[in-house]
């Protein structure tokens, strides 16, 4: 599993500390947001080439770990 700090990095002086994916500017809502509006990666990717498929697979798994884990705490 990767850590949420080698993907997504919050800092003040970028976008007011909205979460990006790191080395970007690209806000990680975005991917969710390209998702959930029935886009597929590959297009999310083809839009923000500065975002890397692995990054984006990998917010996908700490997404899914963390719902999972919520889950099995509730």
């Amino acid at each position: 599993m990767t850590s949420r700090g080698a993907i997504i990095h919050s800092d003040p002086e970028i976008l007011g500390g909205t979460p990006v994916f790191v080395g970007t500017r690209v806000p990680a809502q975005t991917l969710f947001d390209y998702l959930e509006g029935g886009e597929t990666l590959d297009e999310f990717l083809h839009q923000f080439p500065s975002v890397k498929r692995e990054q984006a697979l990998a917010a996908l798994e700490l997404a899914r770990d963390s719902l999972l884990t919520d889950a099995r705490s509730a």
